[in-house]
Formats: structure tokens, C-alpha cells, sequence
């Protein structure tokens, strides 16, 4: 022991060798049968009729619609929390105000409520007896077991993930670079594009790809406003737990695994972000 503390290792590599591996084997353990296996079960329910019933299964209309729809949520959701978050970011990191713990509280918000009661929100604003429903049937509009409905449901759910991302960041990274910029004469968007926008271009990239990932994958809310309406309104996620209810495995795990690809390459490049946010940092310090 004096001698770990006289070559000043940290606490961690001063436990007995066989403290380690006993911690090391159960931490494989549960990473086997919390994600391996269940990814090994899902891909093996896919495969197990053949690569024709997958390209069966993938090309089935309502399949693709699943896929298109999603894609398309994804695409509009993603953009617009990214734009909100980043100017949340700069209100919050950048500037002190009355309500600005109120605002950061608003924004952690999604994160204790469940996805179904957010959905539910929409339900009751938008739906038929809703708040606003009458309103918008007269005037031909429809929002829920709509596409609009999807996309503010999803919206609200992954609002959080590029604002939280982006607040420490800014915070720590001061604004000295911009009151510079300011300084010599730039004009705001001339800062923002050529300074604050490089500077939390690695964050911004992080926090869009958990809000993109999360956007294609949310269940609760988005089954909420959606109506199960087959062709019409079912993501990905709702697809496969319709095919899972009429039997069909070889569907549902085809869709799931297809969502598991996702996931897969999303951790691949939130690893390599991670990498290259703590490389810069690094340097910075």
C-alpha cells in the first residue's frame, strides 16, 4: 500500500488483484445479458427464416411507411430542437436574468416526465375535445393521428439533449473570444458563424445525434398522438410492436433490428465525438 501511495497511482489501481477481476467479470457479466444478448436475440429472431423474409419484411409498404415516417419526424424534430437548444444555450451560458433557473428548469423538464403524459399534453390541446380541436376542424387542420402530431410530441421529448449539451460547454468556455470579436468590429452573426459556432461545433454534433437517436426511437408519446393508424401514422418503434401483437416475429424483429443498426452506429459516433471533445479540451487546457 506505502508503496502505491509513493508512486501517487490513484485509489482505484490499489485494490487487491483479485478485487478487480472480481469486479471486472461481473461488470462483463451484466454487459452480456443486458446488451449483448438481447442484440444477439434480436438479430437471431431476424435471421432465422432466411435473408429473403428480412428483404420480405423491409420492403412490405407499411414497413417502408414505418421507415419513411420516422425519417421524416427525425428530419423535422431534429432541426428544430437543435436551433432552440443552441439559442437556449447562448441565453443561458451567456447571460444572468430573473427566471433563468426557471428556464433551465423548464427545459430538464421532458426528462421527468414520462413520454406518455407528454403526448398526452398534445392529446388535450389538439384532440378533438381538446382546447383548440374545434377550432382547428373547422378551419381543415389536423393535428393528432396526424404527422404534425408526431413531429410536436417528438419534439417535446428530445427538446432537452442539445440545450444540456451545449450549457455547460458554453459556460465553461467563457465569452471572452466573442467580447473580442465584438470588440474589433464584428457584427453578430459575423461572431456567431466565425467564433461561437466553431467553438461548440463538437458539442452541437453530440447533442444532434442523442436528440436524432432518441427522435427515432421514442415510443411513449409518439403512440399517444398517433392514432395506430396503419400506412398513415406508425413509426418504427409502433411498427414493430404491431407486428409483435399479429405474431409476426420474423416483421417485428426485422424493424427492431433495423432500429438496433441505428443505435449500433450511434454509439460509434458518439464514441468518436467524445474523443474528440475530450482531445479538445485537452488542448485547450
Amino acid at each position: 500500500m506505502s508503496e502505491a501511495f509513493s508512486q501517487g497511482l490513484p485509489v482505484a489501481t490499489r485494490e487487491r488483484p483479485a478485487t478487480r477481476l472480481v469486479l471486472t467479470l461481473f461488470t462483463v457479466v451484466l454487459l452480456v445479458l443486458f446488451l449483448l444478448l438481447p442484440l444477439a436475440v434480436v438479430f437471431t429472431e431476424a435471421l432465422s427464416h432466411g435473408l429473403g423474409n428480412i428483404w420480405d419484411s423491409l420492403t412490405d409498404p407499411e414497413a417502408i411507411t414505418s421507415i419513411e415516417l420516422t425519417l421524416l419526424v427525425a428530419a423535422i424534430s431534429v432541426p428544430l430542437n437543435s436551433v432552440c437548444g443552441v439559442a437556449a444555450a447562448w441565453c443561458i451560458g451567456r447571460f444572468q436574468f430573473p427566471g433563468r433557473s426557471l428556464l433551465i428548469t423548464l427545459i430538464e423538464l421532458p426528462f421527468s416526465v414520462s413520454p406518455v403524459i407528454s403526448g398526452l399534453v398534445w392529446v388535450l390541446l389538439f384532440g378533438a375535445n381538446g382546447w383548440f380541436g374545434p377550432m382547428l376542424d373547422r378551419a381543415g387542420l389536423r393535428i393528432i393521428f396526424a404527422v404534425p402530431g408526431l413531429v410536436l410530441a417528438t419534439v417535446l421529448v428530445t427538446f432537452p439533449f442539445v440545450a444540456r449539451t451545449l450549457i455547460p460547454l458554453m459556460q465553461e468556455q467563457g465569452a471572452s473570444e466573442e467580447e473580442a470579436a465584438i470588440t474589433l468590429g464584428a457584427g453578430f452573426w459575423q461572431m456567431f458563424w466565425r467564433v461561437t459556432l466553431p467553438n461548440i461545433r463538437w458539442g452541437l454534433l453530440y447533442g444532434v445525434l442523442l436528440c436524432n437517436a432518441r427522435a427515432m426511437g421514442e415510443f411513449g408519446a409518439v403512440a399517444v398522438v398517433s392514432g395506430h393508424i396503419r400506412g398513415q401514422t406508425m413509426t418504427m418503434p409502433l411498427q414493430v410492436e404491431a407486428l409483435f401483437n399479429d405474431y409476426d416475429w420474423v416483421g417485428a424483429f426485422t424493424i427492431a433490428g433495423l432500429l438496433s443498426l441505428l443505435a449500433l452506429v450511434t454509439l460509434a459516433v458518439k464514441a468518436a465525438l467524445e474523443y474528440r471533445i475530450g482531445e479538445r479540451s485537452g488542448a485547450l487546457l
